[in-house]
């Protein structure tokens, strides 16, 4: 007879934006949801509507809209809920599922690379994860000026939501009842905040599934009983 292992997480590695864990007495299925749900089910700040106030630019306003979206934003999920879960119903959103980014850019005599060092930020914490990522070249005397609006949302509903850009599940060393699981983050959230939030939804899928089994069981013997 096997021994039960006691179920662990433990972290192995650890730098600012990557994460080694060791997943001792967990199932593979298990081991294996915690890397699916941080790549998909992990919610992130990202610009999803931008208002054009100026653009001379050669640079269609659809193009600049998709290079602001899929810039980093640092993500602060005590803070905010996912735009449909609010209160406000409202489409413009409120300070609880929304943050509004602006830029106001220009180039005078020469061309100017817009960075999204730029983008200025009404929250204090949600503002790009690094202020050197290229939006755009502005030429001499062309202008760029926008109101963005950043939500909630997941890697599933769209790439630029993704918390991580590697997660990688193996066994430990051949044990099978041993794996590491490894990720890299955006920087959106931290490694460990990615891990946290992985069980924490994990958990809640798990206790979902129960509620529904009992259901489906008290339905059962109720229809066996007539």
């Amino acid at each position: 007879m096997h021994e039960k292992r006691l179920a662990s997480i433990d972290i192995i590695e650890q730098s600012d934006n990557k994460i080694a864990v060791k997943l001792k007495g967990i199932p593979r299925q298990y081991a294996n949801a915690l890397r699916r749900i941080a790549l998909s089910e992990i919610p992130t700040m990202a610009i999803d509507d931008v208002v054009m106030l100026d653009n001379s630019s050669v640079m269609h306003d659809e193009a600049i809209a998709h290079r602001l979206g899929l810039i980093p934003l640092r993500t602060e999920l005590e803070r905010f809920v996912m735009a449909h879960e609010c209160d406000c119903k409202s489409t413009l959103g409120c300070s609880k599922c929304r943050v509004l980014l602006y830029l106001d850019s220009s180039a005078e005599d020469k061309s100017k690379v817009v960075l999204s060092g730029e983008l200025n930020s009404e929250d204090e914490y949600v503002k790009p994860v690094s202020a050197d990522i290229p939006i755009m070249v502005l030429a001499p005397s062309q202008k760029l000026k926008v109101e963005a609006y950043a939500r909630l949302g997941t890697g599933k509903m769209h790439a630029k939501w993704q918390a991580v850009t590697t997660a990688i599940l193996k066994e430990d060393d051949g044990d099978k009842e041993e794996f590491i699981l490894e990720l890299e983050t955006v920087g959106m959230l931290t490694p460990v905040e990615v891990i946290h939030q992985s069980i924490k939804i994990l958990d809640e899928k798990i206790k979902i599934f129960g509620d529904k089994a009992k259901e489906l069981k008290a339905y059962v013997k109720q229809s066996s009983a007539k």
